[in-house]
């Protein structure tokens, strides 16, 4: 697992976007086409094998993302490739009802199942969520709109790694925080062959027997392109606005 914590500022222009509950004639999102497909193919099962390969961890992984947020009562906060929604959901708790969460995703399919979780949850606070199919390189908001942001496994599998983090940077208010959790390969040798190992022996077959084997071999090679999260130095060369 890798984090990244960031104390962001402002810059840039926003465009259109589509708020959801979702209408099934919206036209698809051209952006990365072929993750896109293939985030609406894992969908229905997107929960369970997280559950499953993580042993339950990514839910504290997640709780913990949220906290560094510092996300308090009535903020305005967005929830960056929000997937099926736990994040978003988290978001919801700590800004209360007379907050509001924004969670966008690219996947039509993704924002079903997070809409659906929504009403079945019925939690009085969850009326706060906005769900909004988007681009994270081309976000719908003005500058300067967000206490606060969460990103999680998403920023590995956006295609422009670095307009995504731009946008991020500038649709915060200054001095807030975005906060960033993915994996990442480690830098120590044996841990980095039993991720390989973990991936090759467990991740894989299980997601074979969903039938999604194709959709998560890509898993692997997007752990090895993405930041090792050791070093600012790295962050800085990738990101310079980020860190100055």
């Amino acid at each position: 697992m890798a984090t990244l914590q960031l104390q962001l500022s402002s810059g840039y222009q926003s465009s259109s976007c589509r708020h959801l509950p979702i209408s099934l004639s919206y036209p698809s999102i051209r952006c990365a086409n072929d993750r896109q497909l293939l985030f609406n193919r894992i969908a229905p099962v997107y929960d369970n094998l997280n559950d499953m390969l993580s042993l339950g961890q990514h839910r504290i992984w997640k709780r913990m993302a949220v906290s560094w947020t510092g996300a308090k009562l009535g903020d305005c906060v967005l929830d960056l490739c929000c997937g099926s929604g736990d994040l978003a959901f988290l978001l919801s708790e700590k800004v209360g009802s007379n907050g509001k969460v924004s969670g966008l995703d690219f996947s039509k399919e993704q924002l079903l199942m997070a809409s659906s979780r929504q009403h079945l949850l019925s939690k009085a606070c969850y009326k706060n969520i906005e769900w909004i199919e988007g681009d994270a390189t081309n976000l719908p908001f003005p500058d300067r709109y967000f206490n606060a942001i969460t990103i999680g496994y998403g920023l590995r599998n956006v295609v422009d790694k670095r307009k995504a983090m731009q946008e991020m940077f500038r649709v915060l208010k200054p001095g807030s925080k975005a906060s960033v959790l993915d994996f990442n390969k480690s830098t120590q040798p044996f841990v980095a062959s039993f991720q390989e190992w973990m991936i090759d022996n467990v991740v894989v077959p299980v997601a074979t027997a969903y039938g999604l084997a194709k959709e998560y071999e890509y898993l692997k090679g997007s752990i090895r392109e993405y930041l090792t999260g050791v070093s600012s130095s790295v962050t800085k060369n990738l990101y310079p606005f980020c860190c100055d």
